[in-house]
């Protein structure tokens, strides 16, 4: 996830993280890396394509997993959420995993959990990530 978003410096990398929840906690099995579909502001904003969303979704029932949440980056900005990641978040009780890569280096990384009743209601609640 890191070395993809490295890679998509300067521009936004972006992905889908499959796995399995279970009450508040998401264990990622799998990553899946998207190409950026936003040209009209590739540097400071992401969107996945349809059909490549589809194809995560597909992959992730196929191992009998599901969509646990999503990651881009923020290139040469901090790894937390602005208002539009939060206007264009829509998955509820996803994680929302946000690397800031500097300089072309991925340095922090923060996630955090949508959650909310609704759409109206959503928020960001930050999240703890752990790896094994």
């Amino acid at each position: 996830m890191r070395g993809h978003c490295e890679r998509a410096y300067p521009h936004e990398a972006c992905g889908v993280l499959l796995g399995a929840a279970v009450a508040e906690v998401r264990e990622v099995k799998a990553v899946v890396a998207c190409e950026n579909a936003r040209t009209d502001a590739p540097h400071n904003r992401y969107g996945i394509a349809p059909q490549e969303l589809i194809a995560a979704q597909k992959h992730a029932r196929d191992a009998g997993w599901e969509i646990v949440g999503f990651y881009h980056s923020h290139p040469d900005f901090p790894a937390r959420w602005s208002a539009t990641d939060l206007a264009e978040a829509h998955w509820l009780g996803c994680s929302y995993v946000i690397v800031s890569v500097m300089q072309g280096r991925a340095s922090a990384t923060n996630a955090f959990w949508l959650r909310g009743a609704s759409e109206e209601e959503k928020f960001f609640a930050g999240e703890v990530v752990e790896a094994f």
